[in-house]
């Protein structure tokens, strides 16, 4: 049996939340992590360290609650849902009536690029869906963007204030969400001409020029990235439309690279952060592993057709 505002309500019971101070914080995780420590339900708290702090203060050790470090957990967003889908399931197999969790997403105001986040809190809805899981995503409004704010509102089914919880009239179906939307944020580096750009590129030929421009690119980082440029220049070729262009932008600690084709992009909403149910189909499995592999994954159409953003090595 399911407790508090999800009682009654099968899979994933998705909130947001919005406070400007450490009292605001805690006045709505503090009852929803008390509450279900009170009904016996596991109790995930996923805070970047400020926020998880100020948790352990009132609950102390010993309390129950499940502490992730969450920097490391929000390292990336197909890793995140990857790994609380594991976590979920080994609840749920305990026989949990119901898992509660609340984390820190990450946004630019907390120094990470937002598009891959935007569309892990769409994503997120059809993610967990199986799992009996109350989650809050709180937002902290001194620092989260004005636009990131507008797209938290538009993923978001449900809405906490302290011991309110109400429907979001705001939210939007996520399949459509996703469909409808563009990622923006490109690395400076893009500011300057490519250091390497190569049209019609064989799958060889772009690890190659990628190879060439790394640097000193550490070589998990290296590898990851060869990976995933071999699966974007595969999708392009495959399923995109000529002209398909590499460019690569190499700098201190990190490489960006993207990869544009004429074509619309991948079909399946979830293509990246959830593995496709026909991995033979337009961005399937390999999109899904560049988005565990790379620092950033970004998928960007427009006029140019659809472009694959990828970055290896250090985003900060």
């Amino acid at each position: 049996m399911r407790s508090g505002a999800a009682a009654g309500h099968p899979g994933y019971f998705h909130e947001t939340a919005f406070y400007d101070s450490a009292e605001q914080f805690l006045g709505v995780i503090v009852p929803f992590f008390a509450d279900g420590l009170a009904a016996g339900e596991p109790v995930i708290s996923a805070f970047a360290p400020g926020n998880q702090s100020l948790v352990r203060d009132v609950f102390g050790t010993g309390s129950g609650i499940r502490f992730l470090d969450g920097g490391e957990h929000y390292s990336r967003p197909a890793t995140a849902i990857r790994g609380y889908q594991a976590l979920f399931g080994e609840y749920v197999t305990r026989g949990a009536p119901q898992i509660r969790v609340a984390g820190d997403v990450p946004h630019p105001g907390l120094g990470a690029p937002w598009d891959w986040w935007a569309r892990y809190e769409a994503v997120v809805n059809h993610a967990y869906h199986d799992f009996p899981v109350w989650g809050i995503c709180p937002y902290d409004t001194r620092t989260a963007p004005a636009d990131v704010v507008a797209e938290v509102r538009r993923t978001h089914p449900h809405v906490a204030n302290a011991h309110r919880h109400t429907d979001n009239p705001a939210f939007e179906d996520p399949a459509e969400f996703l469909r409808a939307r563009s990622d923006t944020w490109r690395d400076p580096l893009e500011q300057g001409r490519p250091a390497l750009e190569v049209t019609g590129p064989t799958t060889a030929q772009a690890r190659a020029t990628v190879a060439r421009a790394a640097g000193d690119l550490p070589a998990e980082d290296l590898n990851g990235l060869l990976l995933a440029v071999s699966e974007a220049v595969t999708n392009a070729l495959i399923h995109g439309l000529a002209p398909v262009t590499l460019r690569v932008w190499p700098g201190p600690r990190r490489v960006v690279v993207t990869v544009t084709d004429a074509g619309p992009g991948p079909r399946a909403p979830y293509a990246g952060l959830l593995p496709a149910e026909r991995p033979a189909g337009n961005g399937g499995l390999g999109l899904w592993i560049s988005h565990q592999m790379c620092a950033f994954v970004g998928m960007h159409r427009g006029r140019e057709g659809f472009t694959i953003r990828l970055i290896a090595g250090d985003l900060t």
